[in-house]
């Protein structure tokens, strides 16, 4: 594969661009690689998952907390 330099990329239209950024986003996503997490971040994952069990009520969806972030100001 050839390397590609970052000032190349720079140089795409916005469209293009954007698929480079899907295209490296997915091949991390989808890559069995784990990044590891500090002990401090593991227990506020644990203490996260357990305020969520203890009342599952309290989170506000993903489309509602998105449409809130896209709701022009």
């Amino acid at each position: 594969m050839a390397a590609v330099k970052l000032d190349d990329l720079l140089t795409l239209d916005v469209a293009s661009r954007l698929a480079v950024i899907t295209k490296l986003w997915d091949s991390i996503v989808d890559g069995n690689e784990a990044l590891p997490i500090t002990q401090r971040e593991r227990e506020l994952l644990e203490q996260r998952l357990q305020e969520d069990d203890d009342d599952p009520g309290a989170a506000i969806p993903w489309e509602v907390a998105r449409a809130d972030l896209l709701r022009p100001r």
